[in-house]
């Protein structure tokens, strides 16, 4: 399917997916390692805690350094470089060095892992052309869902065949494997990229929150996926009671997330060769309204009911991810379009964070209240989103060459021009 595409958006995708597996793998990877080199669940959970905390810290200031670099390609190859080699620094202190060393590590771990997710997909204009773009969406969210589902599989595999220690390592050369792909991506083109850097870290920091705030379709966009996002972090802290009271056993929940991430899988291919004829902006508030349906349907937690469920969310959390993405491209400024990448996929993570800390005491209490909860969080998504004015659903999606060109200033003065866009890599 990729070879329609071209080679680069080709070379890409195998990119973003051997690092986002490789992403994927590391927590739970690290829980193992941790658990097994220590023996005690707190140090493990605290070490995952470190690096999952310090990822959503660590997004803007790494968006922030990409847009300020005309080769963003080897900035982010050296934060793959640093993330892979902080998993086997950690690896090697753990029950050797002082706990407090060792999550340290993993901190400074976490702060690089935003380059993997936003970081990648901000260059991928620079890849495609316009026209190819709403494919390349699908194509690049698909990373996201197979990632979502290999990831700790491949985890468990390792450590169930070479131990815990032989998951981490593998962990992390998937995460390596990418560094050439990075390399090779392509330099950015715009006028701000040739001229350099115009201002300090905090103003292009400032600029970009207030774009994210002040450009209504991406502070849509983003409020209305972080709060869904905290929706199925509430999912994720249910499903090992899920597996308990009506599956037969602990373990199962995770199958039945994993009927999650092949549906999403699933959907956003189906989406790659057919895009739907909404609009993004329409795509967003439709499948979070399915995602309201799903978990109110998981709420009886019937073993049918749960299987449908399931492949309705992974069907709304499949285009809602391409949705998204479409209009991060659609809206950020050139000059702030890795910021915004990053920074939305910071707090997106603190969304899941919150909703899945939330879950816990709700679901020892009620696993039905939990999930209804989880699906009272949807609705307050779509409630968020349609508090803003939509486009016509069915109208021509805007792509980068014909979105009017914002410039945000570091004052942070937002701007519509009168051009057009006329290229993916590059704005006028």
């Amino acid at each position: 399917m990729l070879k329609r595409y071209g080679t680069g958006l080709a070379r890409y995708t195998i990119g973003a997916a051997a690092a986002r597996t490789g992403d994927e793998m590391s927590g739970p990877a690290l829980l193992l390692a941790s658990l097994a080199a220590t023996g005690s669940a707190a140090t493990a959970s605290a070490l995952l805690a470190g690096l999952t905390v310090a990822a959503a810290v660590g997004g803007p200031l790494i968006g922030a350094l990409l847009d300020r670099t005309p080769r963003p390609g080897r900035l982010l190859s050296a934060a793959l470089a640093g993330y892979a080699a902080a998993l086997l620094v950690v690896l090697g202190c753990l029950g050797r060095v002082p706990t407090a060393l060792t999550l340290a590590i993993a901190v400074l771990a976490g702060l690089l892992g935003p380059a993997i997710a936003g970081g990648w997909t901000s260059q991928l204009p620079g890849v495609v052309t316009p026209r190819a773009l709403p494919r390349a969406n699908a194509y690049d969210a698909m990373t996201f869902n197979a990632a979502g589902l290999l990831g700790p599989a491949l985890a468990g595999l390792a450590a169930h065949l070479a131990g815990a220690d032989a998951a981490v390592v593998v962990s992390a050369a998937l995460v390596a494997l990418a560094l050439p792909v990075a390399l090779a991506l392509p330099p950015r083109t715009d006028r701000s990229a040739t001229d350099g850097p115009t201002g300090s870290i905090r103003a292009d920091l400032a600029a970009g929150f207030r774009a994210i705030v002040r450009i209504a379709p991406l502070a849509r966009a983003t409020t209305t996926s972080v709060i869904s996002c905290a929706g199925q972090g509430m999912l994720i802290a249910c499903a090992p009671l899920i597996g308990q009271q009506a599956l037969g056993g602990t373990s199962q929940g995770t199958v039945l997330l994993s009927v999650v991430a092949l549906a999403a899988l699933a959907t956003n291919a189906l989406l790659a060769r057919h895009p739907a004829p909404l609009s993004p902006d329409a795509v967003v508030g439709w499948s979070t309204a399915v995602l309201a349906l799903a978990l109110a349907l998981a709420a009886t937690v019937h073993p049918v009911a749960l299987l449908a469920a399931a492949v309705l969310l992974g069907a709304a959390e499949g285009p809602q991810l391409t949705a998204v993405f479409a209009i991060r491209h659609r809206e950020a400024p050139h000059r702030l379009r890795g910021q915004i990448f990053t920074t939305g996929a910071s707090v997106k993570l603190s969304g899941f964070a919150v909703g899945a800390a939330a879950a816990g005491p709700l679901a020892t209490r009620s696993l039905p209240l939990a999930l209804l909860t989880a699906a009272a969080v949807q609705l307050l998504a779509l409630l968020c989103h349609a508090a803003w004015r939509r486009p016509d659903p069915f109208g021509p999606p805007r792509s980068s060459d014909d979105a009017p060109s914002r410039r945000i200033d570091a004052q942070g003065a937002t701007q519509a021009g009168a051009d057009g866009r006329t290229g993916a890599a590059g704005e006028g």
